[in-house]
């Protein structure tokens, strides 16, 4: 395990908290299978030998199950840096999974690593929590979350599977599969960027220097704020709380399109800046 001791006790605490959570709606038994569901998924990732599916009576038949699968993932890669969070509708309830901090890298990085076998990306916005949200009995208002925000970010979600096409797979099983999280690459900083209005922001995605997409007020989830207030509260049980340093990328604009093995990848918002990365 990485890390000083303070890291170690927050990683213990966190991972604590979510095994009390999930423990309690899913049943011994269950567990051995899901376990066994996890290990599937990533000794797939690990020997690039992807699965069609999880076998049947392995495959997550709830969101809590494959939240379990999730944490059971994660706990390898060893510390979380953060959380991917999003919403298919703005009135949809968030789901959301854990980012490893192995796989968070700044703007203008080579991807390396064998891993990156499917290759997908997504431009997106993303957070940088400048103050602790503990878990508490009162929810916390948008206010206290927007001043725990430390800075805000353009970003790039690579996007990685266990899975022949996820597409195919059923459902819960991409979504167990730490919802295709592979990689999180961040751009700069953007200064007042609460005077921004993301439903008027444009973003546009390149690969090798051709726009692949184009698009305007596209993030499906409405208003990122609420993602961020509903991961600090709602989803508390889950994370343990939002941490300082914690990374919260709020979902795709511009939808999955997948690269080839070296090619570049650009995503430049109108006003909330660009994050490129390369493929080795």
């Amino acid at each position: 395990m990485r890390g000083d001791l303070s890291l170690l006790i927050a990683l213990e605490l966190r991972v604590e908290a979510r095994r009390s959570k999930l423990s309690g709606m899913i049943t011994a038994a269950r567990e051995r299978d899901l376990m066994n569901a996890a290990d599937l998924l990533l000794d797939a990732r690990r020997t690039n030998k992807p699965i069609a599916d999880l076998p049947k009576e392995l495959r997550p038949t709830t969101l809590e199950e494959a939240y379990f699968i999730q944490d059971r993932m994660s706990w390898i890669y060893e510390a979380i840096g953060g959380w991917k969070v999003g919403a298919p509708t703005p009135d949809a309830t968030p789901t959301f999974a854990p980012m490893p901090a192995m796989w968070i890298t700044c703007s203008g990085c080579e991807m390396r690593g064998p891993m990156h076998r499917y290759r997908g990306v997504e431009a997106e916005i993303a957070f940088h929590m400048g103050a602790d949200l503990p878990p508490r009995e009162t929810p916390y208002t948008g206010e206290e979350v927007n001043a725990a925000i430390g800075s805000m970010h353009p970003a790039i979600e690579v996007l990685e599977s266990a899975l022949v096409d996820p597409a195919q797979a059923t459902k819960l099983t991409s979504v167990a599969d730490m919802a295709m999280h592979g990689g999180f690459v961040y751009g700069a900083a953007v200064p007042n960027w609460q005077s921004i209005d993301f439903a008027k922001e444009s973003v546009t995605l390149a690969i090798d220097g051709a726009i692949r997409v184009e698009r305007t007020g596209s993030n499906t989830a409405g208003d990122l704020m609420r993602l961020l207030l509903w991961l600090a509260n709602e989803g508390a049980s889950r994370t343990g709380g939002l941490k300082k340093g914690d990374w919260i990328t709020t979902g795709s604009w511009t939808g999955n399109m997948q690269a080839n093995a070296g090619a570049s990848v650009d995503a430049r918002f109108s006003t909330a800046g660009r994050a490129y990365l390369r493929f080795a």
